[in-house]
Formats: C-alpha cells, structure tokens, sequence
C-alpha cells in the first residue's frame, strides 16, 4: 500500500486490489472516506457514529453517566423525525433507498440512489447532525419499541444468541439486547436522547464513507458545510468489571416454537487490542474457526455425514465492546452431543496444529472473499468505518491475509479456544423441554 497527501487529503493506493481511496479530516474531527468508482451509475452513502447498545455508562467532563438499556437504538429510530416531518420520507422522495441499524458498538445510517445523491447526501447529514424530539413524540415511539421487542422476545434465533451471551459474560453489557427491554425503555426521555446525541453524534465521534462515481473534493465540501463546525469531547466508557476467562454459567435452554433443536456454543477469548494488530487477529481467528469448524472441515464433513448436523452449520468470531468471543451453531437432533464433538475437535487442532493443505485453501478462500468484498459498496464502506473506529484500515486485509501463517492459527487455539471454558445455549421445541 501507498499514501501520499495532496492539500491536506490523504490518497491511499492498494497494490494488492488495485484501488484508491481517498481520505480527509474536516476540521470538526470528521473523518471523510471516498472510495471513487469511475462508471458506476448507483452511489452510496454511510454516516455512523461510534455508539452502540453497550455503551451505556460513561464519563465525560469528569463524570460518570449511567444510561438505560436501549437508549441507542431508540436514538436510532426518533433522528428520522426533524422539525418539518420526516427523513426517510423525503430521502425516499428524492429517489434514495435509505436505512439505518444499532448494532453493539456503532449505529450508522446509510442510502443508495442513482440520481440526485448530493442533495441526498445533505439531507443524510442534516437529520443525524440536527435532532428533534417532543416528549409527546418520544412517548409514542416507546409504544411502537415496546411491540417490536415483544416480537423479538419471541424470536428463537434472538432468544439462543443471548442465551449464549447471558451464559458467557456476568457485566459486560453487550450480554443485554441493543433494543433493551419494555422496562428499560420507559425510562427513556427526550431529554436523554439529548444528551447522548450531543455527546456521541459530535463529529470527532462519527465518520463519513460514500462510494460511487464521485469527485472527492465535493463530498469534502458537502459536509464542511451542513455539519457542525465544533469537535466534541471523547467519552470515556465502562463496560464493567474486568471478566475471567470462564463464563457465568455453563448452558441456558428454553422451549420454543421451533421445529427442530438449534444451539450456540462458544467460549470468550481476551480482548482484541487496537490498530493494525486487531485487524491480523481478527484474519487469523476467521481462518482458525473455518479450518476447526467451515464446511471444507474434517469435524463438519464428519457431523454431517452422520446426519447430526446441515448445511446451517456455522462459527464465527465476533469483537467489541471491550469483549471478544468465539460462537458456533446449527440445527440438530443432539446438540449435547455436537457439542462434545467441538470440543474434542478443538483439543485436537491445539495439539497437532491444522493440516497445511488445508490451511492454504482456506486462505486463498480467504483472500479471495475479500476482494469479492470490493463488489459491494455496503461491504466496503461499513468495513471501513467500523475499521476506523477500531484503529485499523479494513482495505489492507489481504495485505495482512498473506503474512498469516499456520503457526498464528496454533497460537489461537491453544491460547484462545479453551474446551472446558465453553458454554452452550439451546432452544428445544415445545413439549421437548
């Protein structure tokens, strides 16, 4: 990769990929990624800001805030509203498909259009900059919340995910649903929506990515000029007393309306650390759980030809919020039993390390699926932002993919996957349990 600087805007160039980015920090602490793509007739905008569902106490000036469960996904849902109607309304109007979503650590709001995307774009940033809230409005939006988390209470998938996570954490906060509860949310005001939007929808807190055939120089100049000038303070954020290594408790089960058992398992690793090595941890985890439990896997050809698991059959490695951890799931008959078999799996790979041949196909696989990456401005422009405020750059991915070696996926599992410290969520059905 190549950097160089031109009036204050950074280009990068990815030898690798074959691509250009080109960067700039507004004055107001905003940073602004274009990824121009000369041709290309749809464009792509996303605005986010580094808050999510776990960030719920924090200090600012020196004092520390406390704040109920849900408060950024309702903060999600009411900056639509602005003092002459309604955001999606007009963006939808302008012939933009806009959307937002609150994950646990960022909340972002993004559209694609073919035609009219600077006045998109100004509208995009006008409402997340600018927010409006009535207590009467705020009342109403607790009504309309209340429904969708009764609806997501029922859901089966939402219920075994933070089953698993009520399993593995004691504090940290990531273990509660970013939508909160009924309870939580009645506590919500408007004046608490207030202070969360000043404190993290300031612009040093946020960044800007748009992809599309674009000049540079002008999504600079769009958003000097509709956002506030003012860098805001960083917000110091807890997310509970430090964790050991084992969970909280060693399984959680409910009935449900499914038709067949479903499970996750997983276990907690240390925290990732920042910049460029959080990027190399996170490839060569990736790499680690597809050999130990991918479809191309000894131990998934092997439950699946005995009918024990299908082709829903997954694991990933999820990060954030001061916590990372391992999760792996499907659907089967004898979740007791596929459980076992992971664990022995893993006991295995950290003894005699993982097949090389294996190991280079999952690479290359690897690196292949992240230049396809470069086919999808959602991908790439979410991928940055979330690396941003990671401290690394997402695009040098398939630089840093090729310095991995099998030696790395050892080390994760013999430092990171401890059999004996894995907990497992199941949903049965109904009348099973």
């Amino acid at each position: 990769m190549d950097f160089y600087v031109i009036n204050q805007m950074t280009i990068k160039e990815y030898e690798m990929i074959g691509e250009k980015v080109f960067s700039l920090v507004l004055p107001n602490g905003l940073p602004v990624f274009v990824y121009p793509k000369a041709g290309f007739h749809r464009k792509y905008a996303f605005f986010a800001t580094d808050y999510g569902g776990a960030d719920r106490r924090f200090q600012l000036s020196g004092k520390w805030n406390d704040t109920p469960e849900g408060v950024a996904h309702f903060l999600e849902h009411k900056m639509f509203d602005t003092e002459e109607g309604n955001a999606l309304a007009l963006l939808s109007e302008n012939g933009a498909s806009p959307n937002a979503f609150t994950s646990n650590d960022m909340t972002a709001y993004h559209f694609t259009c073919i035609d009219n995307f600077r006045e998109n774009l100004e509208t995009l940033l006008s409402f997340v900059s600018v927010p409006y809230f009535t207590q009467e409005s705020v009342e109403k939006e607790q009504g309309i919340i209340g429904q969708e988390i009764r609806m997501v209470e029922d859901d089966p998938e939402h219920c075994l995910y933070y089953g698993l996570l009520k399993a593995l954490y004691k504090h940290n906060p990531l273990r509660d649903s970013v939508a909160g509860t009924v309870e939580s949310i009645a506590n919500i005001t408007a004046e608490t929506l207030y202070g969360c939007h000043k404190i993290f929808y300031n612009p040093s807190n946020m960044a800007l990515c748009v992809a599309g055939d674009l000049q540079p120089e002008e999504i600079f100049e769009t958003a000097e000029k509709i956002l506030p000038k003012e860098r805001g303070e960083s917000p110091l954020r807890d997310y509970g007393p430090e964790e050991t290594m084992q969970p909280e408790s060693m399984s959680f089960t409910a009935a449900m309306e499914v038709s067949r058992p479903i499970f996750l398992a997983g276990c907690k690793t240390r925290p990732l650390p920042g910049g460029r090595a959080n990027l190399r941890a996170e490839l060569v985890n990736a790499i680690a759980l597809d050999i130990l439990a991918g479809h191309s896997s000894p131990l998934f050809v092997r439950l699946y030809g005995d009918g024990l698991v299908s082709t829903d059959f997954s694991s990933s490695f999820e990060s954030g919020s001061g916590a990372a951890f391992t999760v792996f799931g499907g659907e089967t008959n004898e979740p007791e039993r596929v459980f076992d078999e992971i664990k022995d799996e893993i006991r295995k790979l950290a003894s005699r390390g993982p097949d090389r041949g294996l190991f280079d196909r999952i690479k290359k696989a690897a690196l292949g699926g992240h230049i396809r990456m470069l086919n999808s401005f959602e991908a790439i422009c979410g991928s940055l932002v979330g690396s941003y405020f990671r401290g690394y750059d997402a695009l040098e991915s398939t630089e840093v993919l090729a310095t991995v070696e099998p030696e790395d996926v050892l080390a994760f599992y013999r430092d990171s996957l401890s059999p004996d410290d894995m907990a497992i969520s199941i949903i049965t059905p109904k009348g099973e349990f």
